[in-house]
């Protein structure tokens, strides 16, 4: 699969430019606090840049946008749960919902649903059992080449991991991400189209949190990267965003963030819940 021509960038309407939040590269690396570390606010020790950056409309290529090229995928995925913020219907039902979603859009055999977490940009942040979260602000991918295969096997088993590898199967780690509330009208998802990342664009960072040390990628901006975002994003739709890939040859890290739109300052907090999940294809 081909990435879409620059072309069909350069077309999409409306477009949005804002400012988002780059890593600045240093010769050491970078490492930052979680949130579940410090309580509050995480905590970085690196230096950031704001670049103002073209931002396209989805909506328009949503049929043609697929995750194993683009890195994303709007989905139109209704939910039966009506209180998102109820902690046993999302551990019950709606992983349930997410793993029927996912199995269906892969044709796998099996979906892991390991971590759930609501966001807010209003007030303190959203509440989850392990602490409040705001809007991640920052350009970033979840998992990195270590990070993916390593939190993959904590999800599902270090034997069962390479059980799968050495079957041939293929392993994704896929997030699913919806608003709580919508339509989304403050602070929504801007997503690189993996295509226009190159792997030096990349930068691994250590994420600290309470009993481990994880590891993300931040990005350094380039001017040939492709950002899109769909507008007003509503509660009957999800976002669908690849984090790693075990098959090297697709799309596997996705950068993405929330941002901040010109007209947004008088529109209602953004409240959304992501599901990360590990995709089995066998």
């Amino acid at each position: 699969m081909k990435p879409l021509p620059a072309t069909d960038f350069a077309s999409a309407t409306p477009a949005v430019v804002a400012p988002l939040t780059y890593i600045v590269p240093q010769e050491t690396k970078p490492v930052f606090h979680s949130q579940a570390l410090t309580g509050g606010e995480a905590k970085s020790f690196f230096e950031t840049e704001a670049v103002e950056t073209p931002i396209g409309d989805l909506r328009p290529h949503a049929d043609v946008f697929v995750l194993d090229r683009e890195g994303f995928a709007l989905r139109v995925a209704p939910t039966a749960v009506a209180d998102l913020w109820d902690d046993e219907a999302v551990e019950k039902a709606y992983r349930a919902e997410i793993e029927a979603l996912l199995k269906a859009e892969y044709g796998a055999s099996r979906v892991v649903v390991f971590d759930a977490t609501r966001r807010s940009d209003g007030g303190g942040g959203a509440a989850n059992r392990d602490g409040r979260r705001g809007a991640a602000t920052r350009i970033h991918v979840d998992y990195t080449a270590a990070s993916g295969p390593q939190r993959a096997r904590d999800a599902l088993g270090a034997a069962e991991f390479e059980m799968l590898l050495a079957r041939g199967a293929r392993i994704v780690q896929v997030n699913v991400w919806r608003p709580i509330t919508g339509p989304v009208r403050r602070a929504p998802l801007a997503l690189a189209e993996a295509g226009s990342i190159r792997p030096e664009h990349l930068v691994a960072t250590d994420q600290v949190f309470p009993d481990r040390v994880g590891e993300i990628y931040h990005l350094a901006h380039h001017p040939g990267q492709r950002w899109w975002y769909a507008p007003e994003m509503t509660r009957d739709e999800v976002m669908l965003i690849k984090g790693w890939d075990s098959d090297e040859t697709r799309a596997r890290f996705t950068p993405h963030t929330a941002f901040a739109l010109p007209d947004e300052a008088n529109a209602p907090p953004r409240e959304s819940i992501e599901v990360r999940t590990y995709v089995v294809i066998e």
